[in-house]
Formats: structure tokens, C-alpha cells, sequence
């Protein structure tokens, strides 16, 4: 089955750089959304489904590129995004303040092509493993509800002994333990009910 292509989000606003990361990334197969200023970026997050990888310069109007970093990552339930962070700015003391304002990765300008794509690869590499984490933690929530609720209090027929499910409806107990556990049953009868059924069979075995 064929994978839809990766989307990035640049936010830049040189013209010529933007240009530039545009025709590579796109080059590469990846499908970019470009804006010319922070504030633009912040609104294109905004909208269902934004991309999870972005490419973003520090210095641009309106909002710089550590604010809206600083935004970003103080959104709530939001899904998880890759920040490559690509600038001019090169020091230590701007590398340090750029991942610790949250940013995954740094590049300084300009950039070379492999070390970029590398990047992005190591991007989309981490966000992968972040989906499949967060579905295994999804998988393991499910079968602790599962657990809970054979563990829980069930309402149970005095008469009939079948269990009342979470639906409202009255299932048989093997029924309702299979349908909620990896449990199998075989059927055998209990002294107790091989005397009550077959009392004939039962004095015989006595006997």
C-alpha cells in the first residue's frame, strides 16, 4: 500500500530561502505548506490536521521564530511536532536557547542539502516512533480496561447465573469471560449435578 507523501511546514520570511527550501524539499518527495512570517505559521497550525514536521527561521515579523516555538509548545492535546529550527544564528548560547525553548533540532544557514535531509529523515523517524508508542500505549489501555472489567463487581442472576454486560444485556458467564479475556472453556459436570441430573449414573460410580 502506497504512503501518502510527508507534509512540512517552513516558515520563512526570505524569499530566496524560502524558495530555495521549498524546491528541495519537494524535490525529495515531501509536500511543503510555506509562510512568510511567524504569525502566518501560527494561524496555518490552527487549521484540522497541520503538518507534524516544520522547518522554521528565528528571525521573521510579526513573530519571531522562538516565540512561535515557545506557542507551539505550550498548546494543549495537541499532536506531536518535530521543530527543526534554521538560522543565521550560530552561537552556543542561541543553539542552547533555541532546544531549550523546545526546539528538536538545529541548523544553522545556509544549509547543506544532505545534512538537511538527514534531518528531516531523522524527523519523520522520531515522529513515527512517537505514533507507534503512543499506539501501543493506546493497545495496553484497552486491555487494562479489559482487565478492570473482569475484576470489577458484575451483576450476576440469582437464578440463571448470567451476567448483565456493560450494554445491558444478560450473557451467559463463559460467554461473557471470553468475550473479555483470551480464556477457553471445556465443559465437564460437577459431582454435585451429576447427582441432581443423573442420579442412576451417580449411585453406579458410587457403588
Amino acid at each position: 500500500m502506497n504512503t501518502p507523501p510527508r507534509r512540512i511546514l517552513i516558515a520563512e520570511d526570505d524569499a530566496t530561502s524560502c524558495t530555495l527550501l521549498d524546491l528541495t524539499l519537494k524535490k525529495w518527495g515531501y509536500i511543503t505548506h510555506c509562510q512568510a512570517n511567524g504569525e502566518a505559521a501560527w494561524e496555518f497550525l490552527q487549521k484540522p490536521d497541520p503538518p507534524q514536521l516544520m522547518i522554521l527561521d528565528w528571525m521573521m515579523p510579526k513573530l519571531s521564530g522562538i516565540e512561535l516555538l515557545r506557542r507551539i509548545r505550550s498548546m494543549e492535546n495537541a499532536p506531536p511536532f518535530y521543530v527543526l529550527m534554521l538560522t543565521t544564528r550560530d552561537s552556543k548560547a542561541d543553539i542552547i536557547l533555541g532546544l531549550n525553548t523546545g526546539a528538536d533540532d538545529y541548523l544553522t544557514k545556509p544549509f547543506d542539502p544532505g545534512e538537511l535531509q538527514a534531518r528531516v529523515r531523522v524527523g519523520f523517524r522520531v515522529l513515527d516512533l512517537q505514533e507507534k508508542l503512543a499506539s501501543q500505549i493506546r493497545e495496553l489501555k484497552k486491555a487494562s480496561e479489559h482487565i478492570r472489567t473482569l475484576q470489577g463487581i458484575l451483576p450476576i442472576c440469582s437464578f440463571c447465573k448470567k451476567i448483565r454486560d456493560d450494554r445491558g444485556y444478560w450473557d451467559q458467564v463463559e460467554a461473557y469471560i471470553s468475550r473479555h479475556s483470551q480464556a477457553q472453556f471445556s465443559h465437564g459436570i460437577c459431582p454435585d449435578c451429576l447427582q441432581r441430573h443423573y442420579p442412576d449414573f451417580s449411585d453406579t460410580e458410587e457403588s
